[in-house]
């Protein structure tokens, strides 16, 4: 192969003195001009006709068999650059270009190439031999093709004497990824290696270890066959036979080698898969004769032939088995469906394509389109000259919709990614420069620019143009994201459970461990909250405790009541510090239990002191006789805190709390206590809730007795901040989350203790304090029997109003009389209840309603 390029370069490369070399018009498929002209080359017919086995003349034939999906390949780039053109992208700059048919040879493919390197604006198409090609003006600034590695190979060794680029859409072998050889040479889709690794694989994922290989005697084919090879032995896969065929058409003798190849294939029958690299051509002549050998066996096709409509329209095609292929990645081209819709509009006299698709479409023009392809290919196997008239034109507008049927939307997408790839090369370079003057850049400065900047560690591609994957914007990396290298196309996401990542990072960090921590200034400010609820319950202790023998604290239920409450109060203040710290098990299994069973033993004790002034102070004899049998201080404490007890006995066997590592937090990891159960949580603050409710009935029903020494509107109010408080405390807890949830049960907590500990003791450390005057016996006895005195009158005041009205009804009825005796009665036994509180050393007294209340207060 480098001996044929030597040997062309030295008949046609001449010196800029010498004589021109001069390519006949009808060489160029199509043309346009344009301030940048962009090469195009592109296998149209299946090859050239010769009449001998061997060339006598150094003269281009003519070529045959019209390709009709090379043809929409073609179409494609044109479509693409007047896109560019009717956009905002080359404002101002017109893209123009030269398309060549190579007739898939080599030959033809080397003498496009020449012209695209003769010298730009030169009346004589010259290529000039220099030492530094650097300010060297060709004839166009980048090549798009061609199809098949052979002829890409070939075209790119030449183009690299100049470093023009050259961009392929289908041309996939492995070494032209080899930037030491081809420097200039890019493509839009991946190499052979991917492709040929896939198939490797998904024959081994599929159990089949005994297959055929067919390929071609090219580089192409013969890079594939030595990278197959190579992954079938990695996926412990063996190859029965390989089978070469000629790469071109033109060798005469490729039908007797895909008859033998044929005959291979019947021979080894144990092999039912077949590997396929071959062209289009290939495939078609080699189905044609497996269907009429009654061949039938698993092919797997490369991405030449895939998707060809040519194949899957072979008449009894899916008697051959079935097919599975690899395909390029396909992108949206629907607006090259319109432009085949409108490619009548085109300007005939410079796309020679189209005069020849025009003829070839009016020659059969009876003929269906499952067949029009067919025809096509057969008809334009002679030369024939074009006659141009209205009849052809109206053919050739009436049967657009069969170009779209055999277009390869893979291809089509391909091609346009050339073409734009190279529009942004060219329009970061004019964004300095006029590229309105042919002369404002070299072809060699494309390979430098970039449709886009590279994007740095830290963010990621992002395509915005269109479908083009070469042109992009930079985006940084979300939260929790990171990229450490350039030009990735996403970020990789950290592990959400260890560790984070702010916006635009190169790496992740680990998250901080967090909890409702010793040092924490809200901590703190509750934890002094909470030594000062201790302080102060110790404080009333003392004070009860010297005051051990007056009316208040006896009032009060005596010391040992006021003990529980205020021990109560104490473990309730105490239980704050279990929920700040780290996390243990212990700890989140007391700080609970404490705060629900000490609450619970606070309540109760309340409730029956509740429950024992409205049973001194009421005069209902109904009520009284209930609350009488109601009211057994032990066994009603006992009771209630039991079954607080067993409540949380039951939690911490079947859901105790336990420690949780909560990570949904993005930048930290949360040590909190897990309850267990919300439903055991709940049933613990929901049978307070029963107790303090019943609790503040008991208090409402007693809020206005006797004033100096009642309690009762105290523990309402005090109920009432707890209710308060709790409610309050149920959405607030719901919606945190974070360290501070910790912090939002502190605060209720303490908010409820507070408030049940300043209404229930603060009132009777006054009166001890600042009113002892009234903490007296005397006082005492005095307002018991004020009270005991205005309730007995209030019951009576009916009966006696009507006595002073009428003495003779008072008199002579009976029942009236009977009140009066009563309200009479009850006066002297208020009496006697009085002598008796002033004698501290009786034994007994009568038992008459008001001494019964005496004695119970």
């Amino acid at each position: 192969m480098a001996f044929l390029i030597i040997l062309i370069t030295c008949f046609v490369i001449i010196l800029a003195t010498s004589q021109p070399c001069q390519t006949p018009d009808d060489f160029v498929a199509a043309t346009s001009p344009g301030h940048i002209i962009i090469g195009g080359l592109f296998a149209i017919h299946e090859k050239m006709l010769s009449s001998e086995d061997s060339p006598r003349r150094p003269q281009i034939q003519e070529c045959v068999g019209f390709e009709i999906s090379v043809f929409l390949q073609t179409l494609a780039m044109i479509h693409s650059i007047e896109m560019i053109n009717n956009s905002t992208l080359l404002s101002g700059v017109k893209l123009g270009y030269e398309i060549y048919d190579t007739c898939t040879e080599v030959t033809v493919a080397m003498a496009a190439t020449l012209r695209f390197l003769s010298k730009f604006n030169c009346s004589r198409d010259t290529v000039e031999f220099k030492c530094d090609y650097s300010s060297y003006m060709p004839r166009v600034k980048a090549v798009i093709g061609s199809g098949y590695s052979e002829i890409t190979m070939a075209v790119s060794r030449m183009l690299n004497l100049q470093l023009m680029p050259q961009v392929g859409f289908e041309s996939t072998a492995e070494i032209l990824s080899d930037k030491i050889h081809f420097p200039s040479f890019l493509r839009t889709v991946p190499s052979d290696f991917h492709q040929i690794k896939a198939m490797a694989h998904l024959i081994q994922k599929s159990g089949w270890n005994w297959i055929g290989i067919i390929t071609t005697d090219d580089d192409y084919g013969q890079l594939a066959l030595n990278t197959f090879i190579i992954q079938a032995e990695a996926n412990n896969v063996c190859i029965a036979f390989k089978e070469v065929l000629p790469a071109f058409l033109s060798d005469n003798t490729i039908e007797v080698r895909i008859n033998r190849t044929l005959k291979k294939i019947i021979l080894e029958a144990q092999v039912n898969v077949i590997v396929v690299f071959l062209r289009q051509f290939h495939v078609f002549d080699l189905f044609n004769k497996a269907i009429e050998m009654n061949i039938n066996k698993m092919w797997i096709a490369s991405d030449n032939w895939s998707t060809a409509t040519k194949i899957t329209t072979i008449p009894n095609v899916k008697k051959i088995g079935k097919v599975v292929g690899f395909a390029f990645r396909r992108g949206n081209i629907s607006s090259f469906h319109s432009f085949l819709q409108n490619l009548h509009l085109l300007p005939s006299d410079s796309h020679k394509l189209l005069h020849e698709y025009a003829m070839h479409l009016s020659a059969c023009a009876y003929v269906k389109d499952t067949d029009l392809s067919r025809c096509i290919f057969n008809h334009s196997q002679r030369t024939l000259a074009y006659k141009a008239n209205k009849a052809i034109e109206r053919n050739f507008v009436m049967r657009n919709d069969f170009l779209w049927d055999y277009a390869e939307p893979g291809l089509i997408h391909s091609i346009q990614l050339a073409v734009f790839a190279l529009g942004y090369a060219i329009r970061d370079l004019c964004q300095a420069r006029d590229c309105q003057n042919p002369n404002a850049f070299q072809p060699w400065e494309q390979i430098q620019s970039k449709c886009s900047k590279e994007c740095s560690p830290g963010q990621m591609k992002k395509t915005t143009r269109s479908q083009h994957i070469c042109c992009y914007e930079c985006e940084n990396c979300p939260e929790n994201h990171y990229i450490n290298q350039t030009d990735m196309p996403h970020c990789l996401l950290c592990n959400n459970k260890t560790h984070w990542a702010p916006v635009r990072r190169t790496m992740c960090f680990e998250k901080e461990v967090e909890y409702l921590n010793w040092n924490d200034s809200l901590a703190i400010l509750l934890l002094i909250l909470s030594l000062l609820g201790i302080i102060f319950v110790l404080v009333v202790g003392i004070i009860f405790t010297r005051n051990l023998n007056t009316p208040v604290v006896k009032s009060s239920g005596g010391l040992r009541v006021c003990y529980v409450i205020l021990l109560c109060h104490f473990l309730n203040f105490a239980s704050t510090s279990f929920f700040i710290g780290e996390p243990q098990d212990f700890t989140c299994k007391t700080r609970q239990t404490m705060f629900g069973v000490s609450f619970t033993l606070c309540i109760s004790c309340i409730l029956t002191k509740s429950l024992k002034i409205l049973l001194a102070f009421s005069f209902d004899p109904k009520l009284q006789k209930f609350l009488k049998c109601l009211y057994r201080p032990i066994l009603i404490i006992f009771t209630c805190t039991g079954i607080q007890v067993v409540i949380c006995t039951l939690w911490l066997i079947f859901a105790a709390p336990t420690v949780e590592v909560n990570v949904s937090l993005p930048r930290v990891i949360i040590l909190e206590c897990e309850e267990g159960s919300i439903l055991a949580f709940g049933t613990m603050l929901g049978y307070i809730a029963i107790l303090a409710f019943i609790c503040f009935i008991f208090a409402f029903k007693g809020r206005k007795l006797p004033e100096n020494y009642n309690e009762a509107k105290f523990i309402t109010f005090g109920m009432l901040i707890y209710f308060i408080a709790w409610i309050t405390f149920i959405p607030i807890y719901a919606t945190t989350f974070g360290k501070y949830v910790p912090a939002v049960e502190i605060i209720v907590i303490l908010i409820s203790n507070y408030g049940i500990l300043c209404c229930t003791f603060i009132p009777k450390c006054y009166v001890i304090i600042c009113k002892q005057e009234i903490n007296t016996k005397s006082a005492f006895l005095k307002m018991i029997y004020s009270y005991s005195s205005h309730s007995v009158s209030s019951i009576a005041l009916s009966p006696a109003s009507l006595d002073s009205m009428s003495g003779n009804v008072t008199m002579t009825n009976p029942s009236s009389s009977g009140k009066s005796a009563t309200w009479q009665k009850s006066k002297d036994l208020q009496a006697q209840a009085f002598a008796h509180i002033c004698r501290e050393n009786a034994t007994s007294v009568s038992k008459t309603l008001p001494r019964k209340r005496m004695s119970s207060i």
